[in-house]
């Protein structure tokens, strides 16, 4: 009886256009969003910060930078992986060698670098689609690997291939406690958000969508392919490098190329299969599943053999999460292509029916 349109009257075209036309929604986020910046940090622990929280943001970013190219524009990318390295390596090489260079500002110099890289091999997908464009977005996966491995410029010719970065700040404020990090990599998240969600909403939102249903018929009625895709590719690869710069900076401190390999790649694709394609919510769904999953399995599962007396190793529970992920992802695929997003909103649906469903 609460969540529901009636009496919720617009008078304006502004109005019309909200992002949230439900008064509720707009509530609930805003709840949401201040719980996130005020409750969490008073409730939750280190470890929480640094295996959950903390990941969960910036693969959340990561996801919907592919979310435009894959769900919105319909251009299948196995390189997420090389754009965030870009993004990582490119922001470390911006804070080293230009002095007294913002961290913000090296950050999304990361995501600068990588939207150029993001161009480049993008520019296949301007005559092959499908498998084709999957392998010619692999290559700048193993392409990036061998560079940042090989070039020693990447790693300012450190020895064991490895960088690290400390003593953070921002405008004097430091960035080291675990709940520092989570607040600045949440304050990024927020802005990119609702950037990408009044993006893919625009103009030029409705050309991605239209070329992912159909190009030909996207391209006769005067959206152009070269321009539509392109820039789906540099969008994406922004927020992914930038993402990529947060992941190294932030989290890890101290990375190596193995930190960005193909697996890193798929699990960004799974993320926006099972969380939802062309869907920005379907993009915090799949991390969150991400994130969540393989800590639950490595709590649950040996918990579970104990009570049938089989003691399961580390192994089994890596070997398990690899097939449960598998099987989700067929079955998505199978039942609901949408995922979890799809899941969401017919929940919703069917509370702004409840009590009386038709």
């Amino acid at each position: 009886m609460f969540y529901r349109e009636n009496g919720q009257f617009k008078t304006s075209y502004r109005a019309d256009q909200q992002i949230f036309p439900i008064t509720q929604d707009r509530w609930m986020i805003l709840a949401l969003v201040l719980f996130a910046f005020i409750g969490i940090p008073a409730m939750v622990d280190e470890y929480m910060y640094r295996a959950i929280l903390i990941p969960f943001l910036i693969l959340s970013l990561a996801a919907l930078g592919v979310n435009i190219l894959v769900g919105y524009c319909g251009q299948i990318s196995l390189g997420s992986g090389a754009f965030m390295a870009v993004g990582a390596y490119m922001a470390y090489n911006t804070y080293i060698r230009i002095e007294g260079v913002p961290l913000i500002l090296a950050l999304l110099s990361g995501g600068f670098f990588a939207t150029l890289v993001g161009i480049f091999f993008g520019i296949p997908s301007l005559r092959v689609k499908g498998l084709y464009l999957a392998v010619a977005t692999l290559a700048a996966q193993f392409f990036c690997d061998w560079a940042f491995l090989r070039i020693g410029w990447f790693t300012n010719n450190n020895a064991s291939g490895s960088v690290s970065v400390s003593n953070l700040s921002v405008m004097g404020l430091p960035i080291g406690t675990p709940v520092e990090k989570y607040l600045f990599c949440l304050s990024f998240l927020v802005v990119f958000g609702l950037l990408a969600k009044n993006l893919v909403r625009s103009a030029i939102g409705r050309e991605w969508m239209a070329i992912r249903d159909m190009d030909v018929a996207a391209a006769v009625i005067g959206i152009r392919p070269v321009y539509a895709k392109l820039s789906a590719f540099a969008v994406s690869s922004f927020i992914v490098g930038v993402a990529g710069a947060l992941w190294g900076f932030i989290h890890l401190g101290s990375w190596e190329p193995a930190a960005f390999s193909i697996d890193r790649s798929f699990q960004l694709l799974f993320m926006v299969i099972i969380g939802g394609m062309g869907s920005i919510m379907g993009s915090f769904f799949g991390a969150a599943f991400i994130v969540i999953l393989p800590i639950f399995l490595n709590q649950f599962l040996p918990l579970f053999g104990e009570v049938f007396g089989v003691a399961i190793s580390t192994a089994t529970v890596s070997h398990v999460e690899s097939m449960v992920f598998g099987a989700l992802i067929v079955w998505f695929l199978i039942v609901e292509p949408h995922g979890l997003a799809k899941l969401w909103s017919i929940a919703k649906q069917k509370l702004r029916l409840w009590p009386f469903p038709h």
